[in-house]
């Protein structure tokens, strides 16, 4: 028992023992803990006295007035300063306790009661912060705004908030809630050049007096600095609706207005309160500058171009934004033959290889307002331009389809209780990618978006910028038919990366902003890599081959290598085309161009008129290239060591590598590595002879082509025919063991190129192949295209002050009349034109029209006597005679002639048809596949 009592008493010294041990390492640790405590304590407060002794003093210069900034172009050279327009300035007096009431109910509910900061706003703050990271919710009153805007950049840092709420304290001190309010008030930008709560409700409301403001006017206000784009009453009234909703909402939580009184106000028609018309504030490159301020916007949350004093360095060539200006006024020496004056465009010129934007031409007839930008805001149905992007781009990147793949374009393409179909009704069954896409055919992209998944298409077109619409791509979004849209800017950057080896840049007009305190922030985006090499330069090379032979041809630019897609859109009840479009790019520019704009009474969406309207785009493309190219190399695009020319002979699927030249092949890309396994042979010299004396005839009357042939050899042989129509694959047709063979029940207005192959019976060698090519029905050649009109002459008859015009004619057609751009449709063989203007010269073209041709234009110049010389006997009068008839074969090749619409910009398409082509290259006849399912018009 001692024993026990002895091991008890030990245990419990032990245990005594091992207690005093382990109390000097608590102690240690607990010391150790709060020395590290307070070290963070004193640096974080020495850092904080850092923060405040650094802070700029207050001026009071800087709080009373807004800053102007300065905008520099690409060379560093300042071209504009923006925030002196419209200023009014305000007492605390002169501000209704309704705006009152709202600015603090949206901005700061607590404005008079705290000293500058709100600390409860700021627990909610840092509470969100670390939730969702540092800068995720912001804690600013009215007085921290007016301070950070007056002093401070925008950037979320910690310095800056210590900063900012230091000097909002010793703001407080210094002025009074009413004097702060008045600064916040007089400082804030309203959008459409307005600067301060006077301006914006003189701009918006036609109210120079502030006490006349109604509640939904209030309302309106305030929301408006959060946004004021975005919330411009004038260009979104439904977003402005929606925030003056919010604003009211604030009201009533914070007990400003009854429930009644904002449901009363939410009745209001937000039009109704706007003045009759826009005060307009016009800035030089103003289309440009949109572009700044929206960047800045984005990019940089807080900051305000027109009232920050910045120096904001852009990309702006001025020279390339005079010109694409130009083109977009009716001046008398525009060369762009424009309709009317209704059609509206929006075009963008980016630099290929980094994104930086040039040029930005917003609208017609009004470069220097500050309204709606079509080349930056909205977005359009893209047409066929969407191609590239949505089908032929992503089945090379992800299938590493050749430009040769072959496609099957047998019929139209069922799709739910519709069809798709190609513009032109035409089918032209197996044929490549490459031809498909140079003629802007549908069935084959749908059918490529098919097998290359919806998936793969989607994240491709993204990472090209392109945005579908709720998130989800649809098999139209492989012909640009849905409700997903895209603008000229979006457009320019997706097709410049094709251009830059695959490397995608955002396309982006300001490089970097320097602020007051000599600050500078960089806003160039990163570049991305946004495709493989091998499908940029591929897909450039296919759209190369839509501006040598396709749907293209007029944005052909001499001596400069141009890649480009066309593209129209349609609506489901009208024949015609809303939307045009022509995307395209060499080494060096990007341009993308959109013209449209229509509407009918009802303000719905209407079709462009005229039959060769939908070309505008491409006339301002190749105007815009050729002006930029000027002195300027510009290189071919470079083939990367990723891809493989080969030839292959045209028509065999898969593809067959030719040996030696032949007249049947075609040279086609391959990515490296993926290249066709199979080589023809070459025939020996004494190889079996092939059939000579080959001719093709149509016989109309049994619509059959008829094909004859002779053969000498002692061997018995028998025959192989093929035929592709309209340039598409070659298919077998049929053997046969005579010396001819009918085609039956053929494709009338097309092109057959038939091929016969002598095979021998006993060995089964074949010769080489022969062919032969005809055409069927109204197929349009030189030798039975239209005729031009003769015996033009126009003069001005004094008596009745209008002009006669007369021409002859051999044939039936009706007449396409253009007097000075303006077009008018005639049945007979003369017109009249009223109301000649004294002292004018008119240019006067005629061109004929029928079955879907089109003859070449003739044209010719009368001169109206001024009213001081309209009784002078001795006057010349000019007799009208046609002078440029004689040269109508020389405009034709001509392809810089296309903006010129007196000679050759309507015939030049119809003039320059490719012997392996047919109709299809008419730019004129595409269509569009619209988003409504049983809609059958389709997208070129």
């Amino acid at each position: 028992m001692a024993d026990n009592g002895q091991s008890r008493m030990g245990r419990r010294n032990q245990k005594k023992v091992a207690k005093a041990r382990k109390r000097p390492l608590v102690r240690k640790i607990g010391l150790i803990v709060g020395i590290v405590f307070l070290t963070c304590f004193l640096i974080g407060g020495g850092m904080l006295l850092y923060f405040i002794a650094t802070s700029p003093d207050i001026d009071e210069a800087k709080l009373s007035d807004p800053f102007p900034s300065q905008v520099l172009d690409m060379n560093k050279k300042v071209v504009a300063t923006v925030g002196n327009e419209k200023r009014q300035k305000v007492t605390y007096d002169d501000l209704p306790q309704e705006l009152i009431d709202a600015v603090t109910a949206t901005e700061d509910s607590r404005f008079f009661q705290h000293h500058g900061i709100d600390l409860r706003r700021i627990a909610g703050a840092i509470k969100a912060n670390f939730t969702n990271g540092f800068g995720s919710e912001g804690a600013s009153t009215i007085t921290q705004q007016v301070v950070e805007r007056a002093f401070l950049s925008p950037d979320k840092k910690i310095s800056l908030k210590v900063q900012e709420q230091w000097l909002a304290l010793k703001l407080e001190r210094e002025y009074s809630k009413e004097e702060i309010l008045q600064m916040y008030l007089n400082k804030i930008y309203y959008g459409s050049g307005a600067y301060g709560v006077a301006a914006a409700a003189e701009t918006y409301f036609g109210k120079k007096d502030l006490k006349d403001l109604t509640l939904p006017e209030a309302a309106i206000l305030a929301g408006m600095p959060q946004r004021p784009s975005a919330y411009n009453p004038f260009e979104h009234p439904e977003l402005t609706k929606e925030r003056m909703q919010t604003v009211l909402k604030l009201m009533v939580r914070h007990g400003k207005i009854t429930q009644k009184q904002a449901d009363e106000a939410l009745k209001t028609d937000i039009p109704s309160l706007l003045t009759d018309k826009k005060q307009e504030t016009k800035t030089p490159y103003q289309a440009f500058l949109q572009e700044v301020r929206k960047e800045i916007d984005e990019k940089l949350d807080g900051t305000n171009m027109y009232t920050d004093g910045l120096k904001i360095y852009t990309t702006l060539d001025t020279k390339a934004q005079d010109h694409v200006q130009s083109l977009l006024t009716d001046s008398e020496s525009n060369p762009i033959p424009y309709p009317d004056k209704e059609m509206q465009v929006g075009m963008t010129v980016v630099d290929t290889k980094t994104g930086e934007i040039r040029a930005i031409g917003g609208n017609r007839n009004n470069e220097n307002v500050d309204g709606w930008n079509n080349a930056i805001m909205g977005g359009q149905q893209p047409g066929s331009t969407a191609k590239p992007i949505v089908a032929y781009g992503p089945a090379i990147e992800y299938n590493k389809w050749s430009t040769y793949h072959q496609i099957n374009d047998d019929k139209p393409y069922k799709v739910g209780n519709s069809e798709i179909r190609n513009w032109n009704r035409s089918y032209g069954g197996m044929m490549s990618i490459r031809h498909a896409l140079a003629q802007s055919l549908n069935v084959p992209a749908v059918k490529t978006l098919e097998e290359t998944g919806y998936d793969k298409a989607q994240k491709f077109s993204e990472g090209l910028g392109i945005n579908f619409k709720d998130d989800k791509i649809s098999i139209r979004d492989a012909i640009g038919g849905t409700g997903t849209g895209v603008t000229p800017l979006q457009l320019a950057g997706a097709y410049s990366a094709f251009g830059n080896e695959g490397v995608y840049n955002k396309p982006h007009a300001v490089l970097k902003v320097e602020y007051p305190d000599g600050k500078t922030v960089d806003l160039k985006p990163k570049p991305e890599a946004a495709m493989s090499d091998y499908t940029a330069y591929m897909v450039t090379d296919m759209m190369k081959t839509v501006v040598q032979e396709g749907t293209g041809k007029n944005a052909q630019v001499s001596g400069v290598p141009i890649a480009g897609k066309t593209g129209t859109t349609s609506l489901p009840d009208r024949e015609g085309s809303p939307d045009a479009w022509f995307a395209g790019y060499s080494t060096n520019y990007t341009i993308s161009v959109w013209a449209g704009g229509y509407t009918d009474d009802n303000g719905k969406k209407d079709v462009i008129p005229g039959s060769n309207n939908t070309q505008i785009p491409l006339y301002l493309f190749k105007n815009t290239m050729e002006k930029l190219s000027e002195g300027k190399q510009s290189p071919d695009f470079s083939k990367p060591d990723s891809v493989v020319e080969l030839p292959v002979v045209r028509g065999s699927n898969p593809a067959v590598i030719a040996s030696g030249s032949s007249g049947n092949t075609t040279n086609e890309l391959f990515v490296k590595g993926n290249t066709p396994s199979q080589q023809v042979q070459k025939p020996k010299e004494d190889g079996f002879p092939p059939v000579s004396n080959l001719t093709a005839n149509y016989d109309e009357s049994n619509n059959r082509i008829e094909v004859d042939w002779d053969h000498d050899s002692d061997e018995d042989a028998s025959f192989v025919v093929s035929a592709s129509v309209n340039g598409g694959g070659m298919q077998n047709i049929g053997t046969t063991g005579d010396d001819s063979f009918n085609i039956e029940s053929v494709q009338q207005g097309a092109k057959y190129e038939i091929q016969v192959v002598a095979v021998s019976t006993s060995s089964s060698e074949k010769s080489e192949a022969r062919s032969v090519s005809v055409s069927t029905g109204s197929e349009d050649t030189e030798d039975e295209k239209l005729s031009s009109v003769s015996n033009l002459q126009a003069s001005y008859s004094e008596s009745s002050g209008a002009i006669d015009v007369s021409w002859d004619y051999d044939g039936s057609a009706t007449f396409e009349v253009s007097v000075d751009g303006q077009t008018q449709t005639a049945n007979s063989n003369g017109i009249t034109i009223n109301g000649a203007q004294p002292g004018k010269t008119y240019t006067i073209t005629v061109t004929p029209f029928a079955n879907g041709e089109r003859g070449d234009p003739a044209s010719t110049q009368v001169s109206v006597p001024d009213s001081q010389q309209a009784n002078d006997p001795n006057e010349e009068q000019n007799n009208g005679q046609d002078e440029n008839q004689n040269n109508n074969q020389d405009n034709q090749s001509d392809s810089n002639d296309t903006g010129n619409s007196g000679n050759n910009n309507n015939g030049q398409n119809d003039n320059e048809q490719n012997d392996n082509q047919n109709q299809n290259d008419q730019q004129n006849q595409e269509q569009n596949q619209n988003d409504t399912p049983a809609d059958e018009n389709q997208n070129d």
